[in-house]
C-alpha cells in the first residue's frame, strides 16, 4: 500500500537532505531505512536515488520504506560503494558512521574525487575525516552544524579541489565558525581535548602529550576569539 503522507526526517537527515543539489543523482551510502533518498525522492530533489548497505536487514527495511511511500528506490547489497559504478552519482552521501570508517569507504571509490558532490555525517573523529579528505585533494566547502537528540554533529559538503591547509583548531572544530551552534560544539572539543591531555599526563611519558597540548591551546584561542 502506498502511503500518501510525505516522509519527516529527523534533525539530522534534514539538515543533509537540505545541502543537497537540486536534480542530482543520489548514492546513499549505509542507508539503514532508506528515508532520506525516500525523502528527497519524495520532494523532487533528486533525479534518481541508490540506496546501499551491507547487511540485508536494514536494505529490506529500505525496500520496504519505499514500496510504501511509492518511492523509486535502488536498493544495493554491498559494501560501501563497491555496487556503484562511476556515472550513477553525482552526489554521494554518507551519513551516520565514523569518520575513519567514512574515509576507508571513499578510499575504496576513487572516482569520488571527481566531479562529485560529497555530504559526509561524522558521528566520531571528525577529526580523523577532515584531513584525510584534504590528502585527497578534496576541499571542505561547507560545514554545517546540526543538533540532534542533545548532540551537535557536523556535516561536510566536499569536493575535489585544492584545498588550503588546514589549521589544528580547523581539524578539530571544523570550519563552520559562521554556524549559531559554533561555539557550544567548540566547547565540546576543548572538553575532549582536556580529557585526552589529563589522560596522557597520568600516562607520564606518552609522545602524543605536546601535539595535543598545542592542540588543545589552538581551540582555546578559537573559542576566546569567537566569544568576544
Amino acid at each position: 500500500m502506498i502511503e500518501n503522507a510525505r516522509l519527516a526526517l529527523p534533525p539530522r537527515l534534514a539538515a543533509v537532505a537540505a545541502l543537497v543539489p537540486l536534480g542530482g543523482r543520489l548514492a546513499d551510502v549505509g542507508t539503514d531505512h532508506g528515508y532520506l533518498p525516500i525523502f528527497l525522492l519524495q520532494s523532487g530533489r533528486v533525479a534518481s536515488a541508490i540506496a546501499t548497505d551491507i547487511a540485508p536487514g536494514p536494505l529490506e527495511r529500505a525496500k520496504s520504506a519505499a514500496r510504501r511511500f511509492g518511492a523509486a528506490l535502488d536498493c544495493r547489497l554491498c559494501d560501501g560503494l563497491s555496487a556503484v559504478s562511476p556515472g550513477e552519482a553525482d552526489t554521494v552521501v554518507i551519513a551516520g558512521m565514523g569518520g575513519e570508517t567514512i574515509a576507508h569507504i571513499l578510499s575504496a571509490a576513487p572516482w569520488t574525487r571527481e566531479g562529485i558532490t560529497l555530504l559526509l555525517q561524522p558521528m566520531s573523529k571528525a577529526e580523523k575525516l577532515r584531513p584525510w579528505l584534504a590528502e585527497q585533494g578534496c576541499a571542505i566547502v561547507r560545514e554545517v552544524l546540526v543538533e540532534d537528540r542533545g548532540k551537535i554533529y557536523p556535516i561536510l559538503l566536499s569536493r575535489g579541489g585544492h584545498p588550503p591547509p588546514l589549521t589544528r583548531a580547523e581539524i578539530w572544530a571544523g570550519l563552520g565558525r559562521d554556524e549559531p551552534l559554533y561555539p557550544r560544539y567548540l566547547a565540546g572539543q576543548i572538553r575532549r581535548l582536556r580529557r585526552a591531555v589529563q589522560g596522557l599526563r597520568r600516562a607520564e611519558g606518552d609522545a602524543r602529550l605536546p601535539q595535543v597540548e598545542a592542540d588543545l591551546q589552538a581551540l582555546e584561542n578559537v573559542y576566546r576569539e569567537v566569544m568576544i
